[in-house]
């Protein structure tokens, strides 16, 4: 089970975030593009499905991550999350152990519900979609592992402190729907659900 505690504390932001205003015109919204960068975890579930008859283990893998989006309205802008390859080791427990690498790329829709006020904190939420390119497919028994690329429905929450009109603190979490079937030695061998929780803490920078 994901350790839900930053999502949690970003949950209990949000809500404060309602009654917090500064006293500086930092206002946030339409026009404005931005970019977040820091570092993410990728933490999938804990149930990822069966390769070979054999439950399947994937670890968690840290790297890092950016982000770049636009705010075509005070309350509602798009965003596309982008990283450098995360790699995960896989068991296929009493069978084999092995890895594959991946691209995530998530694009979101969000909702900023303090868009356009002064608000040093700004909250957000956001719904999207998740494509997930899989390679470099090993296995320790040699045999040839293959995970088909996989589309996967994502849901975002997050929060920007203020710094001055340029900078902000970030944190931001997404649970991303990524399931992916595998093929072992050029046979179908089952699926892979990774399903992970994706939390990402860093600087943005808007434009």
């Amino acid at each position: 089970m994901h350790k839900m505690t930053l999502p949690a504390l970003l949950a209990a932001g949000i809500a404060a975030a309602a009654f917090t205003t500064s006293t500086q015109a930092l206002a946030y919204g339409e026009g404005d593009f931005f970019t977040r960068v820091g570092a993410a975890k990728v933490d999938p579930k804990s149930d990822n499905g069966e390769v070979l008859g054999a439950d399947v283990n994937v670890d968690s893998e840290t790297n890092l991550a950016f982000t770049l989006g636009y705010r075509f309205h005070d309350k509602m802008g798009v965003e596309l999350l982008a990283a450098l390859p995360f790699e995960h080791n896989l068991e296929v427990e009493g069978v084999t152990g092995g890895s594959t690498k991946h691209l995530p790329p998530t694009l979101t829709v969000q909702y900023y519900p303090l868009g356009g006020t002064e608000a040093r904190i700004q909250p957000y939420i956001g719904a999207g979609i998740n494509y997930t390119n899989f390679f470099e497919e090993e296995t320790d028994i040699g045999a040839s592992l293959e995970l088909d690329d996989s589309w996967g429905a994502a849901g975002q929450v997050g929060i920007d402190l203020l710094i001055d009109d340029n900078w902000a603190l970030n944190a931001a979490a997404w649970y991303i729907d990524i399931d992916t079937d595998a093929k072992v030695g050029g046979a179908d061998a089952g699926t892979v659900e990774i399903d992970p929780l994706v939390v990402m803490g860093g600087l943005s920078y808007r434009f």
